[in-house]
């Protein structure tokens, strides 16, 4: 795919001096387009007009997560409304097949990097976000919310289920539905959408380098932050992250209903927008998950 001419004009713009020796152009993302240049600058491009907004307000979670966290995390060099740019961080996403081939030491050493990033952001003083205008994130969600999903895929889905699959969602939904469920939380700083290309790994040192795009970030629920790490790498990998990310065993049933509802939320919206490729989403989750109420191990 060829880079569009106004992209490298702004990067020389700002970058006068660059040689485009290597350029990476990376379209994936809903929000940004994306420009690498010679492994050493990552420039983004608002890919619509509320991907501005986005991108605004990434700016200011990043410079409070920043001062709150070990790993290394984007630092804006240059922003405006419709670009911003920053120093390449480097490093392969962090796949469960990656994890799982680590030396068991080398595992352990990951998941505690992952828990303690976690524990670190949820822990953020309400005040500090406050005072940095931190919104709430995009992701969340009330019980109503939940309910409403149920409802429009029993309507959209269900017509292109088959009865085991709807049994499935029933079950899934049955503690929302009867309140079993508790799902009042006390709203922190959460990431929102940790996936496994937004954790870069160095193979060489088998560490954690840095996590990337925060812009789903905001105010929220932390059993969202916990869900997806259940969806990228499966329970018995999130169980060990106990020691080190202190409040899992509280949140863990929300995290367990909350991934379960990834695909159908991508799913639901694929068959509305007329657009399969939403439905394709979430393939190569980890399946790896335990029911409501199962005690961590």
């Amino acid at each position: 795919m060829k880079i569009p001419d106004s992209y490298l004009e702004k990067i020389r713009a700002v970058y006068p001096n660059i040689s485009f020796d290597y350029l990476d152009f990376n379209q994936d993302g809903m929000v940004n387009d994306v420009v690498v240049v010679n492994h050493e600058i990552v420039c983004r491009f608002p890919k619509t007009d509320w991907g501005k907004e986005v991108l605004s307000h990434e700016a200011k979670v990043l410079e409070v997560v920043r001062k709150h966290v070990d790993l290394q995390v984007p630092h804006f060099e240059y922003l405006e409304e419709s670009f911003v740019s920053y120093k390449f961080i480097k490093g392969e996403p962090l796949s469960r097949n990656t994890l799982l081939k680590l030396s068991e030491a080398s595992q352990t050493r990951v998941i505690s990097q992952l828990a303690i990033f976690h524990q670190q952001l949820h822990s953020i003083p309400n005040q500090v976000l406050v005072n940095a205008g931190i919104s709430s994130s995009d992701t969340t969600r009330t019980r109503e919310d939940w309910l409403q999903l149920y409802q429009e895929v029993q309507e959209t889905l269900f017509p292109h289920l088959w009865r085991h699959q709807q049994t499935w969602i029933h079950e899934l939904f049955a503690p929302v539905v009867t309140g079993e469920l508790d799902l009042s939380y006390t709203p922190v700083l959460i990431d929102g959408d940790l996936a496994v290309y937004h954790i870069l790994f160095d193979p060489v040192t088998e560490r954690i380098s840095g996590m990337i795009d925060f812009g789903t970030s905001g105010l929220g629920d932390r059993a969202c932050d916990i869900a997806v790490q259940l969806g990228n790498y499966g329970e018995s990998i999130v169980q060990r992250m106990q020691s080190d990310y202190l409040m899992l065993a509280e949140h863990i049933d929300r995290a367990r209903f909350w991934v379960g509802t990834l695909e159908l939320q991508w799913a639901n919206c694929a068959i509305k927008y007329k657009d399969v490729s939403l439905s394709l989403a979430h393939i190569g989750m980890a399946k790896d998950i335990k029911l409501v109420g199962t005690p961590l191990d």
